[in-house]
């Protein structure tokens, strides 16, 4: 937790308690600076009620006695022993109201682009719940018909990072397993800076194969026609004798 709770809260009480500089209190809370300042003019945050980080134990009240005499210390957020591993999140990642209706998209785009990835992890990604995902990967969906696959990185679902570990674990779990994959699947388990940077390999299509062949065996039978057409030039002057030249030499 390196920032405290309600920031701009707590931002309020120490502009109003505090001899702190904006930057000083902008760094503290995560706010920037002119924000700072708008709170101090009473153009921000107005009508919030000042947040106490001494009372609440969020910050030791030397921190504010060192901070007040040299403006270039930092406040140090006070440690608590109770939030350590409290940003380790379980579960469905909480989704806004705002993009819910964006998930049915993301999650077929995931389902038809991504079927290695097994539905706690599109639930993980994504937010949803697994009776979602299965309604539609057997596309029995009240609203399939109009449900348009979307990349959930454009829509702000998840991050690329996270859509890349999760493809890239999906992919070490089938190799574990000996799933012999095809070159599609192949590239679609890589992360996309990977896929971006492949050659494109070039595929003989099977109805072909065999040509090879075909071509030698028709090239020999060529060469035993022309030469079964050689003719001897010597045979061609070594004709019969007429009857004509026979009654002439009578």
């Amino acid at each position: 937790m390196n920032k405290p709770i309600m920031a701009k809260a707590t931002a309020v009480w120490l502009v109003d308690n505090t001899t702190l500089s904006f930057k000083q209190i902008a760094d503290f809370c995560g706010l920037h600076e002119l924000e700072v300042q708008g709170i101090a003019d009473g153009d921000v945050a107005t009508g919030v009620k000042g947040f106490d980080p001494i009372q609440n134990n969020q910050l030791e009240p030397i921190e504010i006695e060192r901070a007040e005499k040299d403006p270039f210390y930092k406040l140090k957020l006070k440690f608590n022993a109770a939030a350590v591993g409290e940003e380790k999140r379980r579960g469905p990642r909480y989704t806004p109201l705002s993009k819910r209706q964006d998930r049915p998209a993301a999650i077929l785009w995931l389902v038809k682009f991504h079927p290695e990835l097994t539905d706690a992890q599109i639930s993980k990604l994504v937010g949803t719940t697994k009776p979602t995902i299965q309604s539609i990967r057997e596309r029995t969906h009240w609203n399939i018909s109009n449900i348009q696959p979307v990349d959930p990185v454009a829509l702000g679902l998840t991050k690329q990072t996270e859509l890349d570990a999760a493809v890239q674990k999906a992919a070490a779990k089938k190799a574990k397993e000996g799933v012999v994959m095809s070159d599609d699947e192949r590239r679609k388990l890589v992360s996309t800076e990977q896929s971006l940077g492949m050659e494109t390999e070039p595929r003989i299509p099977s109805a072909i194969s065999g040509l090879e062949t075909f071509s030698l065996t028709g090239n020999e039978e060529e060469e035993e026609t022309s030469k079964e057409a050689e003719i001897d030039a010597d045979s061609l002057f070594n004709l019969p004798e007429s009857d004509t030249d026979e009654d002439e030499d009578k």
